[in-house]
C-alpha cells in the first residue's frame, strides 16, 4: 500500500481510460476513487466507461462517483460534436466493452473529494482531466479542503500555444471557466500540464501493437480503443503523426513533476465573452512572492513514453 493517494475527476474517453490505466499500474500511488464529469460524454456514461477500464484491468475494488452533470453556469450539457468525433459515441472508440457488474456509488463525487481531503491530507493527489466543476463545487461546500489537498494536477489550459476549441481556450477550460477560475484562485497547489506539452506525448500504432502482442484481453481492447483515436488525429491533427497522451501526461506529472520543466505563475480564467477560456497569468498578483500554480511548459517525452509503456504493457500482460 502506497502513502500516496490518487482520485482521478474524468470525463471518461480515451485518453481519460489511458490515464486510468496509468494510475492503476503506477507503484507508488494508491488509486482511491473515481469521480465522473461530463465533457467527451455524458456523465453516467463516463462512470459507466470507468467502471469497464477498472474492470477491464482488474481493479473492481475502486469506487467509481458520480459528479456534475453540468457546468456551474448552465442548466444542462450536450457533447460536442468534435468530442464524438474524436471518442466516439460511446466515449471509448466504438470498442465493446461487457457491462459493468457494479454500480457507481451513492454518495456523490462532491462529497467523495471532500471525505477524502479531510482523511488523507497532504498525501491525497487529485487528477482532473475534464471541467473542473467538481473540485470548484467541493471548494464552495469545503474552502477549507483547499489547505489539506497536498496537489491537484489538472490537464487543461494552454499558455505558450493556441487553444484546441478557440484560439485561445483548451477544451476542459472552455467547458466551465468559471469553475476553473475558482480553482485557480484558490489556496491549492496546482499543477497545470496544458497543451504546451501534452501536445510533445504522442503515442502511434507501434506501440499499439506491442500491446496486440502480448496476447490478453487487455491489450487488445486497449489497442483498438486508441487505434481509433490515432486514425481520427490522421484527420483533426495530421502534423502530430500520432494521438496525444493529454490525460495520462497528467497522472504522471502529478507522481513525478521533474517529467517537466514549468513556470510558477498566478493564474486566472478569463470569462469574458472575447478571451472565453483563456488560461492567462493574474494581472492582480503578478508580485505574489508565493504564486499557487505551476504551468508545464517542456517536457522529457522520451523518459515518459518508456514509464508510459512499461507501466501499461506490464499491466495489460497480467489482464
Amino acid at each position: 500500500m502506497a502513502t500516496r493517494k490518487m482520485i482521478l475527476d474524468l470525463d471518461t474517453g480515451i485518453d481519460d481510460a489511458m490515464a486510468i490505466a496509468y494510475a492503476v499500474a503506477a507503484p507508488d500511488v494508491d488509486l482511491i476513487g473515481i469521480v465522473s464529469s461530463y465533457g467527451n460524454v455524458l456523465t453516467p456514461l463516463s462512470a459507466q466507461n470507468s467502471l469497464k477500464i477498472l474492470e477491464l484491468l482488474g481493479q473492481q475494488d475502486v469506487p467509481v462517483f458520480l459528479g456534475e452533470s453540468h457546468s456551474s453556469t448552465t442548466t444542462q450539457f450536450e457533447v460536442m460534436p468534435i468530442s464524438v468525433q474524436i471518442h466516439g459515441k460511446n466515449g471509448i472508440g466504438e470498442v465493446s466493452l461487457p457491462t459493468a457488474k457494479r454500480q457507481p456509488e451513492t454518495k456523490s463525487g462532491v462529497d467523495f473529494l471532500i471525505e477524502s481531503a479531510h482523511t488523507y491530507g497532504k498525501d491525497l493527489i487529485v487528477v482532473p482531466t475534464g471541467p473542473l466543476t467538481n473540485l470548484a463545487k467541493a471548494l464552495k461546500q469545503a474552502p477549507e479542503i483547499q489547505n489539506e489537498i497536498g496537489n491537484v494536477t489538472l490537464m487543461g489550459g494552454a499558455l505558450t500555444v493556441p487553444g484546441n476549441v478557440s484560439p485561445v481556450a483548451e477544451a476542459n477550460i472552455n467547458q466551465d471557466p468559471t469553475a476553473a477560475d475558482q480553482v485557480f484562485e484558490s489556496n491549492l497547489n496546482i499543477t497545470m500540464v496544458g497543451l504546451d506539452v501534452t501536445l510533445r506525448t504522442l503515442l502511434t500504432k507501434n506501440e499499439t501493437a506491442q500491446w496486440r502482442k502480448l496476447n490478453t484481453v487487455a491489450g487488445e481492447k486497449f489497442a483498438d480503443i486508441v487505434d481509433y483515436y490515432i486514425d481520427v488525429y490522421k484527420i483533426t491533427s495530421p502534423h502530430l503523426h500520432g494521438c496525444a497522451l493529454h490525460d495520462p501526461l497528467a497522472v504522471g506529472v502529478a507522481l513525478d513533476p521533474s517529467l517537466v520543466s514549468t513556470l510558477d505563475i498566478n493564474m486566472f480564467v478569463d470569462t469574458t465573452k472575447e478571451m472565453w477560456g483563456r488560461t492567462i497569468g493574474d494581472p492582480a498578483r503578478l508580485t505574489d512572492q508565493h504564486p499557487n500554480v505551476s504551468v508545464a511548459l517542456t517536457v522529457n517525452q522520451d523518459t515518459y513514453l518508456k514509464r508510459f509503456m512499461t507501466y501499461l504493457s506490464e499491466l495489460f500482460s497480467q489482464n
